[in-house]
């Protein structure tokens, strides 16, 4: 006989990802690692309320085994009652990144970090774009190739 409380546990939670142009994801999934201002966070069935920001990064699902990555640009993640809303202001999935468009950020973001200081207005601008860039080319590396 298993314990009380594990047989009221839910094995999957709901996952949410919308931008402000559409509705990314919808899917039950057993767990989630995303990353927020402080760091790489996990979330499994079961989990507290939780609201936290979100930086520039990779989220991983899992679903039936299968791991999903996608690369984030800045949002909010929440948890409650086993649901999971993602508002981000873009998510690709790893397989629909285009890797030849991130490079050529990346190459024009270092461009322009080149020619800017620290104190220039332009510097965090550049400086958000070549992370996004680098995060997207780590994870387009993931995506299952079909």
């Amino acid at each position: 006989m298993r314990p009380y409380k594990e047989e009221y546990m839910a094995e999957k939670m709901k996952l949410e990802i919308v931008t402000p142009y559409k509705k990314v994801v919808d899917t039950e999934v057993e767990e989630v690692t995303a990353t927020g201002k402080i760091g790489e966070f996990g979330i499994l069935p079961g989990h507290a309320p939780f609201l936290t920001s979100l930086k520039i990064g990779e989220l991983v699902y899992k679903n039936n085994g299968v791991s999903e990555h996608m690369s984030l640009n800045w949002g909010y993640f929440e948890v409650q009652d086993d649901k999971i809303i993602v508002l981000v202001e873009t998510a690709e999935i790893a397989a629909e990144i285009d890797v030849e468009r991130a490079k050529a950020a990346l190459g024009r973001a270092e461009e322009a970090l080149k020619k800017l200081t620290q104190e220039d207005k332009q510097h965090k601008i550049y400086e958000a774009a070549l992370e996004r860039a680098i995060i997207r080319m780590q994870v387009a590396g993931k995506a299952v190739r079909k």
